[in-house]
C-alpha cells in the first residue's frame, strides 16, 4: 500500500470512529506502528487529525463518541485482557453495578460464572451477557434507550438508582486523564454514570491504554473518586501513557495492568489474579531495590480522609 493510500485509510478510520489507537491502525493498514506514527504526524501537520497518547483523534481537542459497531471491533484483545483481570475483583454473593460499554460487556461475560451475584446495570448488552447465567440476578434500570450504545439513560435511569447501595461500580468511558478523571462524549451517559458512582463504595474504571490521556466533553468520575484502574500494558514506546499511569497512581488510584501483573498504590491490596503473577512495575518505571515499590508513597482511597469526604459529598448530591 502506498503512503497516500495508507493515510487516506487512516483518515477514514479516525473520521468513522472518532479515536483510534496506533496499534489498531497498524493492524488495519498492515504495517508497523512506526510507519503509522509517521503517517499520523503528516496528517496532523495538514490539520486533518490530532495525535493523542498512542493514537489519533478528530481535530478540535475533544473526541466524539463512536457507535457500538465501530467500538466493538477496536482493541478487542486489550478489552479481553482487562475483563479477565477485573473479573477477579468480584466475589461470590456480591452486589455490583456495571455501566455501559464494550469493555464492561466483556466483563459481564466473565461474571456469568460468579454464583450468587447481583448486577445492576443500565446496559442492554451487559444484561444480555448475563441473561442465561445460573444464580446471577440482573436488575435493569429504567430510562430511555440510547441506540448508539444500547444503554438506558435519562431521568428514569437516574431515579431508579436512588437509594441503591452496592460494593463496587465498574465503569468505562471515552477518555481518562489524571487531571480530569473519566469522561465521555455524551451528556446523558455521563449523568447516568455519575448516578452509578453514587451507589457504590468503590469505583473501578476499565480503560485500555488508548484512552489514557484522552479528554472528552463530559466528566463522569473525578480522579479523586476512582478507587482502581484496570488497563492493559501500553506499547514500550508510549511514554506518555506510562506518564499518565504514574500521575493517576500519584493521586491514589490503584493501578492493575493486564498482562503485566498488578501494581497497587499505597500498599493497598492488588487486584486478585486468577493465576499466580509476578509483581511488575508500571511501564516506564524501574524496580526499586530491597523489594521497594515505585508507588509506595501514593495514598489509597480508604486511607485518605480528604478523599473519603469527597466520595461522601458526591453521594449526597
Amino acid at each position: 500500500m502506498f503512503a497516500a493510500e495508507r493515510r487516506q485509510l487512516i483518515l477514514e478510520m479516525v473520521r468513522a470512529n472518532g479515536a483510534v489507537s496506533l496499534r489498531e491502525l497498524a493492524r488495519v493498514v498492515q504495517t508497523s506502528e512506526v510507519t503509522v506514527r509517521r503517517d499520523v504526524r503528516a496528517l496532523e501537520a495538514e490539520g486533518l487529525l490530532d495525535r493523542r497518547h498512542g493514537g489519533a483523534v478528530l481535530p478540535g481537542g475533544f473526541t466524539r463518541e463512536s457507535g457500538f459497531p465501530q467500538k466493538s471491533h477496536l482493541a478487542t484483545a486489550e478489552k479481553t485482557a482487562i475483563a479477565d483481570l477485573a473479573a477477579g475483583l468480584v466475589e461470590e454473593g456480591e452486589a455490583i453495578v456495571v455501566g455501559a460499554g464494550t469493555t464492561t460487556q466483556e466483563l459481564a461475560r466473565r461474571l456469568a460464572r460468579v454464583p450468587g451475584l447481583t448486577v445492576v446495570t443500565n446496559s442492554l448488552l451487559v444484561a444480555q451477557a448475563l441473561a442465561h447465567a445460573n444464580r446471577v440476578e440482573v436488575v435493569m434500570t429504567g430510562g430511555t434507550l440510547r441506540g448508539s450504545n444500547y444503554a438506558l439513560v435519562g431521568s428514569g435511569a437516574e431515579q431508579s438508582l436512588q437509594g441503591l447501595r452496592v460494593s463496587r461500580a465498574f465503569l468505562s468511558g471515552s477518555g481518562l486523564t489524571a487531571e480530569r478523571g473519566l469522561s465521555t462524549s455524551n451528556m446523558l451517559s455521563a449523568s447516568v454514570d455519575r448516578a452509578l458512582v453514587q451507589a457504590a463504595a468503590e469505583v473501578v474504571v476499565l480503560a485500555d491504554h488508548s484512552k489514557l490521556g484522552t479528554d472528552t466533553m463530559f466528566q463522569t468520575v473525578p480522579t479523586d473518586v476512582i478507587t482502581r484502574l484496570v488497563t492493559d500494558e501500553p506499547p514500550g514506546h508510549d511514554d506518555r501513557a506510562a506518564t499518565e499511569l504514574q500521575a493517576l497512581a500519584d493521586q491514589g488510584v490503584q493501578i492493575a495492568v493486564a498482562g503485566a501483573g498488578p501494581s497497587s498504590a499505597g500498599g493497598g491490596d492488588p487486584v486478585p489474579a486468577r493465576q499466580p503473577r509476578r509483581d511488575v512495575p508500571l511501564p516506564g518505571q524501574r524496580r526499586l531495590p530491597s523489594g521497594g515499590h515505585p508507588l509506595r508513597n501514593a495514598a489509597t482511597l480508604d486511607a485518605t480522609p480528604e478523599r473519603s469526604a469527597r466520595v461522601a459529598d458526591l453521594r449526597r448530591r
